[in-house]
C-alpha cells in the first residue's frame, strides 16, 4: 500500500483523541515511506525562497497527465537518465573579492554545492552545473555597441589552501571558454556527474572557483566594485553577476518498481457495501505540510472499503483463492473470514517541495492513488 494511502487511513481517525507523541511517530513513519529522514523545514521565509525553475514546473505538469504506458517510470526523459528525484541545488559559495588578488583584471567566485542532501541509498545519475552571467550596461548607449566578451574558466578546488599560499596551486582547470555578454543571460551547462559523486564522500568537497577575465586590449573592460565605494565617473559596464546552480538527478531504487501509468479514474458515487474504491481527498494543509510542499496542494488518494460476498462477481476482481475463501466462509462464517477489500491497481503522483536548504526538489512517487480495488 502506498505511503500516503496509509496517511489517508490515519486521517480517517485523526479526529479521535491520540497522544501527540503517537501522532509524531506516525508522521515520521509516513515521511520515511516517502524517502525522507524527517519533516523538511525550509530555512527561508516564503517570500525569500528560491523560485521553482520553469523546467521543473514543466516536468511536474507533464507528470500530471497520462503518458505512454510503455514508458519507463524511473527515467527522466528531459535529461535522458535514470532517476525519480530531481533537485535544484543552490550555490552556497561567495564572491571571493570584487577583483581577484591574483589577477587584477579578473573576478573570482567560489561555488559550493552541499551534496549531503542526497541520501546514501540514492544513485546519482546526473549532476549538471548551470552558470548564468547577468550583465547590464551602465549606459544605455552601450547596448548599441558590440557586447563585451569575457574569458570564463572553471576550476575544481582539489584541497584547502594554507594561509599565505597561492590558491592556484590547489586548483584543477575543468573548463575554459570565451563568452559574449548579453543583457539576457544564456546558461552555460557543464556535466559534473563524476565530480559530484566524489563530493558525496566526507572531506572531499572543496567546491569550485569561477573566474572571469575581460577580453580587451586595454584590460579594463569592467568597472571594479568595492563595497562602500562609488563607481568611477565614466564606467562602461558593470561587473557581471554570476549565478550558479546544480541540477542533480538521482534514483532511489527502493521507490522505483514497474507499475502502470496513471489513467483517468471515475469512481462511482452510489452507496454500496460491496468492495470498491471510495473517494478520499488529502489536503496537505490538514496534515500541516503546506509550508514545505509547493505542489500539489492536495490530491485524490482514495481508499478501498466494502465486503466480498459469496458468490464473488467478476466485477470484484477476486483471485481463485478469494473465490474459494468466500465459498468456505458461506459454509463456515465463524471459522473463516471473508477475503479483504484491498487496492489492486495504484498510480503515481509527483511532488514539488523545499528541503531544509531551500533547494527545490521534484520527486516521483509510485502507488499513491487507489484506482481499483479487489477481493484478496
Amino acid at each position: 500500500m502506498g505511503p500516503l494511502i496509509r496517511l489517508a487511513a490515519w486521517l480517517l481517525v485523526a479526529g479521535a483523541f491520540q497522544p501527540r507523541e503517537e501522532l509524531k511517530a506516525q508522521e515520521r513513519l509516513f515521511l520515511s515511506s516517502l524517502g525522507l529522514t524527517g519533516r523538511p523545514r525550509p530555512a527561508g521565509k516564503h517570500q525569500l525562497r528560491n523560485q521553482v525553475p520553469p523546467a521543473f514546473w514543466k516536468m511536474f505538469r507533464r507528470s500530471e497527465t497520462p503518458q505512454d504506458p510503455e514508458g519507463d517510470p524511473c527515467t527522466v526523459s528531459e535529461y535522458g537518465v535514470r532517476g525519480n528525484i530531481i533537485r535544484y541545488v543552490q550555490d552556497q559559495g561567495r564572491l571571493l573579492s570584487g577583483w581577484s588578488l591574483s589577477c587584477q583584471d579578473c573576478v573570482e567566485k567560489q561555488v559550493f554545492f552541499n551534496m549531503t542532501v542526497l541520501q546514501p541509498v540514492e544513485l546519482l545519475s546526473l549532476a549538471q552545473l548551470e552558470v548564468s552571467l547577468h550583465w547590464k550596461p551602465v549606459r544605455a548607449a552601450a547596448l548599441l555597441q558590440a557586447a563585451p566578451a569575457v574569458s570564463l574558466s572553471l576550476h575544481e578546488v582539489i584541497r584547502s589552501t594554507l594561509r599565505g599560499a597561492d590558491p592556484r596551486a590547489n586548483r584543477k582547470l575543468l573548463l575554459a571558454r570565451s563568452v559574449q555578454l548579453q543583457p539576457q543571460p544564456s546558461p552555460i551547462t557543464v556535466d559534473l556527474t563524476s565530480l559530484a559523486e566524489r563530493w558525496r564522500q566526507a572531506g572531499r568537497n572543496y567546491g569550485l572557483v569561477l573566474e572571469l577575465r575581460p577580453l580587451s586590449a586595454a584590460g579594463g573592460e569592467f568597472s571594479p566594485f568595492y563595497p562602500g565605494n562609488f563607481l568611477p565617473l565614466e564606467p562602461t559596464s558593470t561587473l557581471p553577476l554570476i549565478q550558479a546552480s546544480l541540477v542533480a538527478v538521482s534514483l532511489n531504487p527502493h521507490q522505483c518498481r514497474s507499475r502502470q501509468k496513471r489513467s483517468a479514474v471515475h469512481l462511482p458515487v452510489t452507496p454500496s457495501n460491496v468492495c470498491k474504491a471510495r473517494r478520499l481527498y488529502i489536503d496537505f494543509k490538514d496534515v500541516g505540510w503546506q509550508d514545505w510542499i509547493i505542489a500539489p496542494q492536495g490530491y485524490m488518494a482514495n481508499y478501498c472499503h466494502g465486503e466480498c460476498p459469496f458468490p464473488l462477481s467478476e466485477s470484484l476482481n477476486g483471485t481463485n483463492h478469494a473465490i474459494l475463501q468466500t465459498l468456505v466462509h458461506s459454509l463456515d462464517p465463524q471459522g473463516t473470514p471473508q477475503p479483504g477489500c484491498v487496492p489492486i491497481r495504484l498510480s503515481p503522483i509527483s511532488m514539488l517541495y523545499y528541503d531544509n536548504n531551500d533547494n527545490v526538489v521534484l520527486r516521483h512517487y509510485q502507488d499513491m492513488v487507489v484506482d481499483e480495488c479487489g477481493c484478496r
